[in-house]
């Protein structure tokens, strides 16, 4: 009977802090998802929700710390008292506050979130600390650290079952909904585990639980924070790095969270196989793998990811494992955990707000990667290596062969190549940092030598190159733009891909229209269409700035009306390098802010054309493509008004989501699809929904060019709105 009774115990235990873990981390792309159409898509956003998380996390794992001194029974009535006080912000959701003109969006995001999910993300936050301490207290013959593993295996299918469950099948609504259910159940788990726990102080736990000393030094304290602070950070800087080139949704926001979180799992597992396993050849996979992202690989973008989250993951394990390897005993449990919750909000911190004001590129992903080498434990791979970094004479000769290879190497790598596989040497590079890397792993300071050199060969002296020439790459909240100028041509890089090509040499090739919008593209022919349609005072929107490279339609007469989110686009195509807005549109009005919202604010019939090109790299605000957006646009537009959408991809198919909007609010639509002359090294591949209401402007739209072809609905496929969107059936592969 007693066996039967302690298994039910543990069983409540661990179902209670699986539960607290999946909602946590159910709710985290839950209300990102919910944020889209009030704060955009920027991967800032993510990493602005983050932070938040994070610092919720860190007072969450302090609380569960500082009530430690309780009895057991009045931690539990005062956690259930906590949770029943933020059971009032049921059913979850986003406060209703507007985002003021000129705020700080760094600032005023993590704001909205915290009002928004604050008391409720910190009451189940505190799940995972306090239950492992109960779990301990109520069974002290047992490991309380393999329940964090088991929190973690919560989290992870928390996570994923967000994109891949939850958003597919159920609207926002029903979601919300979904989540104060299971709010509810948890509540309920505690009060279970609150019956079940000893009368006795936290601090009566029999002697044989203490194994080490009451009080945790601050060099130790510290090393955890520092453990903590660096997988946190890379995983963050792994997120800019994903949504940045692929779409701005939850289903690619989690999946670096996701490995972070299983990577804990891994390392505090009871069984160490697999965590020592990883940890061992960890080193080998940094630094093999962890110089060649910092080429960017735009030719291989989804190769690129599936590196960078291998990388992330065996890092996470490594770090993750040495932090298992110096845990306290379950007496100090809490510390450790408040200690590691620390490093993680420190982390979000340095990457999300520090990161973006002191660096104009992503330099705290080399520079993680790098203090993971410096962290991660090491252990040589071979006796061999052993003796040839233990004997102080085969030592010295390593290190002078390290400097003369290396040194040659970056004589070699020199040119704006270095940084792909199109540089003739790159086979040749990769190999020698491979096998120098794999040779002193064990010995720290050359390994951490070798890193940092294939760092640098591989993208990082370009980095630096342009860092510092001024005025060559500009860092915002919503992105890192390059500028390069090239023989008669400058250019502005937005990750992997060109956002804009302003020809140089006379006034006129500067004010030719390039890239997506030459005149044959679908906007550039909607645009030439214009007076013929409208009159010589057309009323043109563009949503998207860019370079300023559609103002070149203008035609005298006209009036025209940018829509920008990112202050820094606008002072590089007003002020800056392209001369497209100054040679050919200097009156157009410029407005600030959110698209979607700045519309919004919008009188009705005030717009003839609008073009929709609000991409951020490849990725794809998704709040500006959902029937409540299209409804805006409509209201806008005049009756007879075309609404032009880019929907170039490389990743997406997105002519089902044009498609089902137009179905569902009485738009006709057709698409061109344009390709370039192959020689024409300013014109690219695009693809325009050109978009009407009137029945007579669509067949003059299609008379007039043979190429617009009607856009035909995907059957069974749901237009996607603020309350329902999956991205699963649109991939491409």
């Amino acid at each position: 009977m007693i066996a039967v009774r302690t298994r039910a115990t543990r069983w409540v235990f661990i179902a209670t802090i699986l539960t607290g873990s999946f909602l946590l981390f159910l709710v985290q792309p839950m209300i990102a998802r919910i944020a889209l159409p009030r704060l955009g898509g920027a991967p800032a956003v993510w990493n602005s929700a983050m932070l938040v998380y994070q610092a919720l996390l860190l007072g969450g794992y302090a609380y569960a710390h500082a009530i430690g001194r309780l009895t057991p029974r009045r931690q539990g009535l005062l956690h259930l008292a906590v949770l029943a006080t933020a059971a009032v912000f049921l059913p979850i959701g986003l406060a209703d506050r507007v985002m003021p003109v000129g705020a700080e969006p760094a600032v005023w995001v993590p704001y909205l979130f915290a009002i928004s999910i604050g008391p409720l993300f910190f009451a189940v936050s505190a799940q995972a600390p306090l239950v492992q301490r109960w779990s301990a207290l109520a069974r002290p013959d047992e490991n309380p650290y393999a329940l964090y593993a088991a929190s973690n295996i919560g989290s992870f299918v928390g996570l994923l079952a967000f994109p891949l469950i939850v958003e597919p099948l159920m609207p926002v609504s029903a979601q919300r909904w979904l989540w104060s259910a299971g709010y509810v159940l948890l509540v309920a788990l505690v009060f279970v585990c609150t019956r079940m726990l000893p009368r006795a102080r936290a601090d009566a736990a029999p002697e044989k639980q203490v194994a080490t000393p009451a009080t945790v030094g601050a060099k130790r304290w510290l090393t955890w924070v520092i453990l903590g602070l660096v997988p946190s950070g890379l995983m963050l800087a792994t997120s800019t790095f994903i949504s940045t080139d692929l779409l701005a949704m939850p289903l690619l926001w989690v999946l670096p969270l996701a490995l972070y979180l299983l990577s804990f799992s891994v390392a505090f597992a009871a069984n160490r196989a697999l965590a020592d396993a990883i940890t061992r050849y960890a080193p080998v996979t940094l630094v093999v793998f962890g110089g060649i992202l910092m080429g960017g690989f735009s030719d291989a973008a989804l190769l690129a990811v599936g590196i960078a989250l291998m990388v992330l993951f065996v890092a996470s394990v490594a770090l993750h494992t040495r932090l298992y390897r110096l845990r306290p005993a379950p007496a100090q449990l809490t510390s450790f955990y408040l200690a590691m919750s620390t490093g993680g909000a420190l982390g979000g911190v340095f990457t999300a707000l520090i990161a973006p004001v002191v660096f104009d590129w992503t330099w705290e992903y080399p520079i993680l990667i790098l203090a993971t080498g410096v962290l991660m434990p090491q252990s040589f791979l071979a006796q061999q290596f052993a003796r040839l970094w233990l004997m102080p004479k085969s030592r010295m000769i390593a290190l002078a062969l390290y400097v003369a290879v290396f040194a040659s190497l970056f004589i070699v790598s020199s040119g704006p190549q270095a940084v792909s596989g199109a540089n003739p040497h790159f086979t040749l590079m990769f190999a020698v940092v491979a096998l120098f890397g794999i040779a002193a792993v064990g010995a720290r300071l050359p390994f951490v030598l070798v890193l940092a050199s294939g760092l640098m060969l591989f993208g990082g002296l370009r980095s630096l190159s342009l860092s510092l020439d001024p005025g060559a790459r500009v860092r915002s909240y919503f992105g890192i733009y390059t500028l390069s100028d090239a023989p008669r041509r400058r250019m502005l890089v937005h990750g992997s891909t060109v956002h804009g090509v302003q020809e140089a040499g006379s006034v006129a090739r500067e004010r030719t229209p390039t890239t997506y919008y030459v005149p044959g593209s679908g906007v550039g022919r909607v645009m030439a269409l214009a007076p013929a349609l409208y009159g010589q005072r057309a009323r043109v929107g563009v949503v998207g700035l860019g370079t300023g490279t559609l103002a070149c339609y203008h035609q005298p007469g006209q009036r025209w009306r940018f829509y920008e989110i990112d202050p820094a686009m606008v002072r590089i195509a007003r002020d800056g390098a392209f001369t497209f807005l100054r040679r050919c549109a200097p009156d157009a009005q410029i407005v600030l802010g959110d698209a979607r919202l700045s519309l919004e604010r919008e009188g009705g019939d005030t717009l003839d054309v609008l073009a929709l090109d609000a991409f951020s790299s490849d990725a794809v605000p998704m709040h500006l493509l959902t029937l409540e957006a299209f409804a805006t646009y409509g209201r806008v537009l005049d009756r007879r008004g075309v609404l032009a959408v880019h929907i170039s991809n490389r990743y997406l198919n997105l002519v089902p989501v044009v498609a089902a909007a137009a179905r569902a609010q009485g738009w006709h639509a057709a698409i061109l699809n344009y390709t370039p002359d192959p020689f024409d090294e300013n014109a690219s591949l695009s693809a325009w929904v050109a978009m009407t209401r009137d029945d007579a402007v669509f067949q003059t739209l299609r008379q007039h060019d043979e190429q617009w072809r009607p856009v035909r609905p995907r059957a069974g496929f749901v237009a996607w709105s603020d309350d329902y969107g999956t991205i699963l059936p649109l991939l491409r592969f």
